[in-house]
């Protein structure tokens, strides 16, 4: 009897090992020197988006884009489609060209499959929305992660508040 109690606990030991290790890791990696420059720069968008969030997976914030890099978010920026049955996403909010936010904190994503880099930003001075803090994902550029370094938002949807120098090695 006391076998059949050991194996038990073992094998939920063993489920419970291999459970985490699928699981999905989120850390903060503010400090990090390739992200440490990032946290409090400011820019301003280049064309209205969405905020939204995708039906199949979870996220921790709504998710900013537009159909240029979501291709389930419809082809024109309107708040009518608010709230609207797409396939794929669940539309929040519309933010308008020429909105201001702020890059608040780094975050890295670990599973089993992949890791990803995004940033967690505020929108405008946080009061005027109803969805202030959003996961900028998909307004990344994620190619300079191959080479260990930070993405950066895309030009084609964002520009620099102010123009930032890279410090000194």
């Amino acid at each position: 009897m006391k076998w059949i109690l050991g194996a038990g606990a073992a094998l939920f030991v063993a489920g419970l090992l291999f459970w985490q290790s699928r699981a999905e890791k989120v850390s903060y990696v503010n400090g990090l020197p390739a992200y440490s420059t990032l946290p409090g720069r400011e820019y301003f968008l280049e064309r209205d988006c969405y905020l939204f969030k995708f039906k199949r997976a979870s996220s921790d914030w709504p998710l900013i884009a537009s159909r240029a890099t979501v291709p389930a978010l419809p082809e024109s920026v309107d708040a009518k489609n608010i709230g609207a049955e797409f396939p794929g996403v669940r539309i929040l909010d519309v933010i308008k060209a020429g909105t201001r936010f702020r890059i608040v904190s780094v975050r890295r994503t670990e599973s089993p499959a992949s890791t990803s880099i995004s940033f967690e930003v505020l929108l405008g001075d946080e009061v005027s929305f109803k969805y202030p803090r959003v996961d900028a994902f998909w307004i990344l550029d994620h190619s300079p992660e191959k080479e260990g370094k930070a993405p950066s938002v895309m030009p084609d949807y964002a520009v620099p508040r102010f123009s930032y120098k890279p410090s000194a090695p």
